[in-house]
Formats: structure tokens, sequence, C-alpha cells
């Protein structure tokens, strides 16, 4: 049970050359998790992708200088140790894992594998009672800074304004094709087609339990329809719209909330107290709906609400009626 924990080796007691080791492996694998953010990026963010290429370079120089001083001191055979057998090492992320990240969310890991390496270092080497593995972990932190002040002079080159700009542009609208238009889709369907059921029931019975029973029904039907329709019928190779299963869950959950909105209300068991509060809350959703398409889908802002006031309200008025009669 505990072999994971006990197999791992204290950062205190590693000798100078297995330090040395560590942190020739490290810069090994963070050279590699540079080339494949670059390889990531290099189709649609090519300005970012020279970035990162650069400092796989630079990783690959600094692995080769690490080695070049193992050598001179311990010989040709480097110890086999990696951040996964020392405890309280810092970890990086699985390299498959950046098939699935945005643009700035690269940056943001890319940044934090920097601090992390400098901080661990610089840390270690105050912790450090020994003259020579405190210098050598002081050198160490010193060439995490080098590669934070390297970071900034490839972005100064590859990384122009205008590059940057566009990159942004990029990743804004990846965003809204993945996660927000599903989304925007499913709470349309979810908020409007579940209110004809939802105030028909109402209506029909004057019954909060049994419209409550409805609703959550066809919210929870409406939610699970809708995501394994977004996630089936485009797998984004083409469309270029992204993740399937992004999109699948975006919809389907937001399609399921769009429901449980003006369905929870009749949790109370009062019928006019919880009809009159689910009504609010349709006025609230129909105008939430409204502000996304102009925020998001640059809809202009009456035609939006035009479209989704004026269907709300006749899909509501449907139920009533079809309840009331």
């Amino acid at each position: 049970m505990f072999a994971g924990f006990t197999s791992r080796r204290r950062f205190a007691d590693l000798s100078e050359q297995e330090v040395l080791a560590l942190a020739i492996s490290s810069e090994e694998d963070d050279a590699q998790i540079y080339r494949q953010y670059g390889e990531k990026l290099r189709k649609e963010y090519p300005a970012s992708a020279q970035i990162f290429d650069g400092m796989a370079l630079e990783e690959d120089e600094h692995r080769r200088r690490l080695i070049e001083a193992h050598k001179a001191r311990f010989g040709d055979v480097i110890p086999l140790i990696r951040r996964e057998h020392v405890a309280g090492f810092y970890a990086r992320k699985p390299i498959w894992l950046a098939k699935n990240l945005s643009l700035e969310t690269i940056r943001g890991e890319a940044e934090a594998m920097e601090r992390d390496a400098g901080k661990f270092y610089t840390l270690a080497a105050q912790r450090s009672s020994d003259a020579d593995t405190r210098k050598l972990l002081g050198d160490l932190a010193a060439a995490e800074l080098g590669h934070e002040k390297t970071a900034v002079e490839l972005s100064a080159t590859h990384l122009t304004e205008d590059a940057k700009d566009e990159e942004d542009r990029k990743a804004h609208r990846q965003f809204i094709l993945t996660w927000v238009q599903p989304g925007l889709a499913g709470l349309m369907d979810g908020s409007v087609s579940t209110l004809a059921p939802i105030f028909a029931t109402a209506f029909a019975t004057h019954d909060p339990h049994t419209t409550l029973l409805v609703g959550l029904a066809a919210s929870v039907g409406a939610g699970i329809s809708m995501g394994f329709t977004e996630a089936a019928h485009d797998d984004g190779v083409i469309s270029g719209r992204g993740s399937p299963m992004k999109r699948g869950v975006a919809s389907g959950v937001m399609t399921t909330l769009g429901g449980l909105g003006h369905a929870l209300p009749y949790l109370i068991p009062d019928f006019w107290t919880a009809t009159t509060i689910a009504m609010i809350v349709v006025f609230l959703e129909l105008w939430a709906i409204t502000w996304i398409q102009n925020r998001f889908m640059e809809t202009p802002f009456l035609r939006a609400a035009f479209q989704v006031v004026l269907g709300g309200a006749l899909v509501f008025a449907a139920g009533v009626l079809i309840g009331a009669g």
C-alpha cells in the first residue's frame, strides 16, 4: 500500500552526484515538454511554437553543461534518478496532456515550470549545510532564472504584439467554438424547450411535486440527449470546433441547468408561490441567454432579445394554454 512512498528518496539524503543526475534528468524532461508544446502550437500559433523551440534548446544546453560537470567530477556513468524518485520534488504534468491545453494555459504552465524549478533549487541551496552542494544548487537556481530571462528575450524576438494579438484572437475563437457555442445552445434548449412540459404540467395538475418530477425528468433527459448529440455529430477534426467530449459536457450540463432553473422552484409546496418564482427565473434565464449571445456571439442586443424573449414567451404561453385547457 505504501510502496510508492517508501521507495522515494528524501532530497536531503541525495549525494552530490545524485543531485547532479537529478538535474540532468529534469533538464531532459523539460526540454521534451517544451518541444511537445511547440509541436502542439505550431499549426495555429507559430510564433509561440518558436518560443518553446528556443526554450527547449536552452534546456539542451544546460543539460550538456551539467553532463560535462558530472563527467569531470564523477565519470561517465550517470545514476538513474528522476523527479518521481524524490519525495517533495516538484512535479510536471504528463506530456500527453498538452493536446488538451489552451494557449494561455500552456504559457502559464511554462512560467510555472521555470518558477517552480528556480524556487526549489533556491530553497534547497539555503537549507544545505555542505558548501559544494550549496554552490551546486545555487548554480542550478541561477540557471533557472536564466531560463526566465531567455523566455523574455525569445518572446521579444518571436512574439510581437501583432503576433500575440493574432494568437489571442485564435485562442478566444477556439474557446467560443468549444465551450460557449455548445453551452449556449444547451442553455437555450434547456431553458426554452422545457418551458412547455413544465408549465403545462403545473397548470394541468396544480401539484408542485408532480411538476417538479416532470421538470427533473425533462431537464436531465434533455441534458443527456444534447450532450450525446453534440459529442457524436462532430469530432471537431474538420470543423475545428475542438474536443467533442468538452463540447458534449458543455452542452449537456448547460441544458440540464437551463431546465432545472424553473423546475426547482416547485420544491416549494405552495403552487402559486412556486409558479411565481419559476416565472421570475424564466425571465432571468432568457435575459441571460440574450446577454451571452450579445457578449460572446456578437449578436446585436435587440435582435438577440427579440429572438430569445419572444421565442421563450411563445413556448411558455403554449405550455400554460395546453395545461389550463
